[in-house]
């Protein structure tokens, strides 16, 4: 790592959309002074907010990943949700907030990504989500067959899906619910549908929760970049 000294210039953020161009007035090995010449603010390139909640991994690399690549993408708000079937109770979210802060400065934005404290999911569908946020959540459930050989009406229900790109509408905020490693239960995917949330589907491969989440917000970035200049 190349040290900066006296006289050279680098750029600052304050993570909330600004920019600013600094000259080092003095480098010391426990300090550095410097002095702001230009500012200017780096605004979004879509409109409202993407918003991804997610149920966090057993294995926290993953989890750190999906954090880091999402922020290198675009994503405004990451929610870690406590479901049924979670096999990680507990979330240092320092430690992700250290990553999406190193993410955001290498691939140069200016805007950090909020990363919430764990959440109980029924509590997190329940939340008062502005009138024009679209809430959609992606599950893997399939028709289950009966004793009789006729599919179950209530999982038939949950497999009536779109496809998550085709829905998102280019303002207002959006926000996607992915589920742990074993799935939202059939009683959160009945309460996130009357709470609002519309069943999505994100293609035709069963993914991994991280890839799942990964998938939903660059869907949701790109969506909403290609309807913003239309």
């Amino acid at each position: 790592m190349l040290r900066m000294k006296e006289g050279d210039e680098l750029t600052l953020t304050d993570g909330r959309g600004h920019f600013a161009l600094a000259s080092i007035t003095a480098a010391t090995p426990k300090r550095c002074l410097y002095r702001t010449t230009q500012q200017w603010d780096d605004p979004k390139l879509w409109n409202g907010n993407i918003r991804l909640a997610v149920a966090p991994t057993k294995n926290m690399d993953r989890m750190e990943w999906f954090c880091e690549k999402a922020t290198e993408i675009g994503v405004d708000s990451i929610h870690l949700l406590l479901c049924d079937n979670s096999e990680r109770r507990v979330v240092k979210t320092e430690r992700l907030e250290k990553i999406v802060t190193g993410a955001m400065k290498q691939s140069h934005k200016a805007q950090k990504p909020e990363v919430e404290e764990l959440v109980k999911f029924m509590d997190f569908v329940k939340r008062d989500f502005p009138a024009d946020c679209q809430r959609f959540i992606a599950h893997c459930h399939t028709p289950q067959e009966t004793d009789e050989g006729t599919a179950n009406e209530q999982t038939l229900h949950l497999t009536n899906r779109n496809f998550l790109g085709d829905l998102l509408q280019a303002d207002g905020d959006a926000v996607v619910l992915i589920g742990p490693e074993g799935d939202f239960t059939p009683e959160e995917v009945a309460a996130a549908e009357a709470a609002g949330f519309q069943p999505i589907s994100l293609g035709e491969s069963r993914l991994r929760t991280e890839t799942a989440a990964l998938v939903a917000v660059h869907l949701m970035y790109l969506a909403k970049r290609l309807r913003t200049k239309q």
